[in-house]
């Protein structure tokens, strides 16, 4: 019966490409339009085709990290971008409404994150192997939405353009004290010590980066200049002329939003200047996907920018700028995704075959969240007074562009 419901399911939603699939009995069935050239998939387990039908956004992963469901040549990308390609052409139906309205409501419980929560969901993630997240970021383990200026530009420097461009926007001057919230393995605060004069305290709940992070400050002699703590942001009570967070917010939770922007109206000068880089969504408020619920991020969500002004605004924070991020992080999973294929042996003396597997599907399926499904990184920057930053953007605009742009004019 589960067989049949799985067919006839399949035979509705391929509208698009061509779907192949060998059943356990192995009777095999195409679906779509495109006869040439079918992603190929394989079912192994006689259960599976029951759970994929009842619930296949968890365990279309769970089967591929298990290997109960196979792909031709490996290519988990093209399933994964047909699936995804063809989920858009369908019309919601009453069933998937509910569910969706189902995990919107349930998103307030999953997303509670006092601080005992919060640090397990950390660890979770963040406290993988240190060699393991060498093997496939850039030289300064930045894990966060790279900024390709240009085509031929390469992951090392992309992730530079990024630093910088936030550097940029927090207007540094020499001797500026900024907090880093949710600092990683410390990449970002040693730059703003480094290239920009700054004194940082970074907090992080990792403990693996955390180490990494104090080692890194003790190599580079900055020490005096750059502290690390493993600390949750709730609990830092100094004020700061700067205080800036990538990537962390995704982790804080909708019930705890309204705390966060308090935390940064507290922790800010009167004359600084706040901002927050943070995965988003531009087709407005959904859940967390539950295979990345369960897997990767436990906890995390990644906001629609709605949910998120209201917060910002009731701080009594001004919102002077927003930026959307649209493609960069699609290039910079891209990246990852290659490094890590690359370096796929090493990878497999520190995991096992199903870890390999499931970062392999969270690579991609959220490289394709970037390029097809609505995900964006939005960078907002916030200030107690309207005029802490110029009232143009023109500030941001190196000074050989802006020279650039004149001639152009001219």
């Amino acid at each position: 019966m589960w067989t049949y419901l799985l067919s006839k399911f399949l035979s509705g939603f391929i509208k698009n490409g061509a779907l192949r699939v060998v059943f356990p009995d192995g009777k095999e069935q195409q679906y779509g339009p495109d006869c040439k050239n079918p992603i190929s998939i394989k079912i192994h387990s006689r259960s599976l085709p029951r759970k994929l039908f009842l619930n296949p956004e968890l365990i279309l992963g769970e089967a591929y990290m298990d290997g109960s469901l196979t792909v031709a040549n490996d290519d988990i990308y093209g399933l994964l971008e047909l699936l995804i390609n063809n989920q858009a052409l369908q019309r919601p139906s009453w069933f998937s409404r509910k569910v969706t309205l189902y995990r919107q409501f349930h998103r307030y419980f999953a997303q509670h994150n006092p601080l005992t929560i919060a640090r397990n969901n950390v660890a979770h993630h963040y406290d993988l192997s240190k060699d393991f997240y060498r093997l496939f970021l850039d030289d300064d383990m930045q894990y966060s939405c790279a900024y390709f200026v240009g085509p031929d530009d390469s992951l090392e420097t992309a992730q530079k353009n990024k630093k910088n461009h936030i550097a940029a926007k927090l207007m540094l001057e020499p001797g500026h004290h900024v907090l880093d919230i949710g600092c990683g393995w410390g990449g970002l605060g040693l730059h703003l010590v480094k290239e920009h004069g700054a004194h940082v305290t970074g907090v992080t709940l990792s403990c693996e980066q955390h180490n990494v992070a104090l080692e890194r400050a003790e190599k580079l002699q900055t020490s005096a200049r750059a502290e690390f703590r493993l600390q949750d942001y709730r609990e830092v009570t100094e004020t700061f002329d700067r205080i800036v967070s990538v990537g962390m917010f995704e982790h804080v939770g909708i019930p705890h939003y309204s705390e966060f922007f308090s935390k940064l109206h507290g922790s800010l000068a009167d004359d600084g200047i706040a901002l927050i880089h943070f995965i988003g969504r531009a087709d407005g408020p959904s859940a967390t996907n539950p295979w990345i619920a369960k897997y990767i991020f436990p906890g995390g969500y990644s906001p629609a920018l709605s949910e998120v002004m209201a917060a910002a605004e009731r701080s009594g924070l001004y919102v002077t700028d927003v930026e959307v991020l649209r493609l960069h992080y699609a290039e910079t999973l891209k990246a990852w995704r290659d490094r890590f294929e690359q370096k796929i042996d090493e990878v497999r003396k520190i995991y096992d075959e199903r870890f390999c597997r499931m970062w392999r599907f969270y690579l991609v399926v959220s490289e394709l969240a970037f390029r097809q499904n609505g995900h964006v990184v939005f960078q907002v920057q916030l200030a107690k007074k309207q005029d802490a930053v110029p009232l143009t953007r023109d500030y941001l605009v190196p000074s050989q562009l802006q020279d650039r742009y004149s001639r152009r004019a001219a």
